[in-house]
Order: C-alpha cells, then structure tokens, then sequence
C-alpha cells in the first residue's frame, strides 16, 4: 500500500486559513496585484527593447530581472487564484515537485548578482567596462546561472518521490516550496534537508555575498578617487540595484529561517511572508527599475542641454 501512496497523494494548499467565505473578495486584490506585476514588467521589457540607446548591459540585466519576475508570476498565477476563486486547493504530487518558484528564485539571484558585477564594472573599471560586458558574454553569463537554476533543482523530484507521505497533506503556502514538501514525508528526510541547506547556501548564500563585496569595493572605488558630486552621482546608479535585493532576499532569508529553524512560528507570519515573497518582487521591481529609466532620460536631457 505504501509503495504506490506518493503516487496517488494530492497535496492541499493555503489560502488564508479560516477565511474561506471571504476568498472571493480577496481574490479582487490579488487579480489586481498580477495584472500590475506582468503588465509593469512587460512594460518595461518593451520599453528596453523598442529604445535602441538601452541596449546597453546595465538595461539587458534589467530586462532579465524583469523577464524573470514575468515568469514566476504566470507561473503562480493558476495555482493562487484558484484557491481564492474556485477553491481548488488539491495540487499533484508531480505538478508539486516541478518547484518552479525555486528555479525562477534561483534565477533571479542569479540576475540580482550580475546587476550587482555590473555597478562593480562600471564605477571601479569604467575603462574595461565595454570590453569585459560584451553582449556575447552577456548572453553567456545569463544562459549560465539559468542552467544553475535549473540544475541545481533537477533533483530534488527524485529525491521526494522516494518519500511515503502519510502525514497531514496541507501545505503553508499557495505554492509548494521543498522545505513545506519534505515536512510532510514519513521517511528520514535527511538527505533532503542537507541537499536543502545546500542550495541555500550556494546560490542565496554565495550570491548575497559576492553582491555585499561588490558594494564593498565600490564604496572604497567612490570614496578614495571621486569628488562629492561625482560619488553622489555614481551611487545614484546602484540605488534601484539595492533596493531589488533588499526587497528579494528580505523575506525569502525570512522565511528559511522560520522553516528551517523557528517551527514553532504562528503559521499566520509564514503565510504572510510567503505572499511578500510571492509578489513584492515582481510588483515592486518595474518602480525600481522605472527609477534607473527616469534617471537615464535625466541624464540624456541634461547632455542635450551642456554646451
């Protein structure tokens, strides 16, 4: 009986507990909260593409970040509003385990990293900056961490489908994360909470890192041979920047935390957070980056203007 049980098995997911007739009107806000989050960043996609003078690294990585957060809400998307609009709460083992928003998260830290090299580039080596971010390479880079994304996922399927989940089969979220999955399982978990803490701490890790040095090196940069005004202007460049990984990494290193190590947290925090990983990002990140347009269109308006 137990061997075919992980086959057979649905899981159940969240809503907002113990608010179930109100999930209709709930449902108005997040319809809304994903009309703005894929039309601002389609926005944005067009706006990239269709101006020849962005064409330029800095706005390539933008279209990436805004391409990534297109992605993860389309593919959220069926799954939340049909909890809120129809109550269809029962989601496949296998459809679970496909754990696209841990691939689309890996992607976008991935893009938040090479934003990040970027800003590094081209305040502290703006004389290489064109030779090292060639669009080749550009394009290599990217095709490279989404591979990772993927890769590093890949197994994580097999590994839970060996699993017999005979436990309560509600999940925290309105989506299925790993670290919820694995809670579920009868069996010893082991290698899966290693393989879990493993890809924490190589992508969010190591990307979260590489991005704080980056910073690191770019303050020494403006603070050592810059005058007030140019180090003003220089960091005026990385503000959109900072402002995506703070609103991307914030509540994701959040929510690990509590799943990994406060399990006694009110399920009520989790779903909280869960929701602000969900969409802060892609709701948010079109305004930052519409900040890096207005304040490149500032800055062809004043050369327009200087003598």
């Amino acid at each position: 009986m137990w061997s075919n049980l992980h086959i057979s098995a649905v899981f159940l997911l969240t809503g907002i507990p113990g608010q179930e007739d109100v999930h209709l009107w709930v449902s108005v806000p997040f319809c809304l909260m994903y009309v703005i989050a894929i039309v601002g960043n389609a926005v944005i996609l067009f706006i990239i593409k269709t101006d020849p003078s962005l064409h330029e690294p800095m706005y390539i990585f933008l279209s990436m970040l805004a391409i990534t957060d297109l992605a993860l809400s389309i593919s959220t998307m069926p799954t939340t509003l049909g909890i809120f609009l129809f109550n269809t709460r029962e989601i496949s083992l296998d459809a679970c385990f496909l754990f696209f928003i841990h691939s689309l998260s890996f992607i976008e830290s991935s893009v938040l990293l090479l934003m990040a090299f970027d800003r590094f580039v081209a305040i502290c080596k703006p004389l290489r900056y064109a030779s090292i971010l060639t669009l080749p390479r550009i394009r290599k880079m990217g095709l490279v961490f989404v591979l990772r994304g993927v890769s590093l996922i890949f197994p994580l399927p097999f590994l839970l489908k060996r699993f017999r989940y005979c436990r309560a089969n509600i999940l925290s979220h309105c989506y299925c994360l790993h670290q919820d999955v694995i809670k579920m399982a009868c069996s010893d978990i082991t290698v899966n909470y290693i393989y879990g803490f493993f890809l924490t701490v190589t992508v969010v890790g190591l990307d979260s890192l590489f991005i704080f040095l980056s910073y690191v090196m770019i303050l020494k940069t403006v603070l050592k041979v810059m005058s007030h005004a140019e180090c003003l202007r220089a960091l005026n460049t990385c503000v959109s920047h900072l402002c995506a990984v703070l609103l991307f990494y914030t509540p994701r290193i959040g929510l690990g935390v509590i799943h990994r190590f406060l399990k006694g947290s009110p399920p009520l925090l989790i779903l909280l957070l869960g929701y602000i990983c969900l969409f802060v990002s892609p709701l948010m990140n079109p305004i930052v980056v519409s900040q890096s347009l207005g304040c490149r269109a500032s800055d062809m308006g004043d050369e327009k203007h200087r003598p």
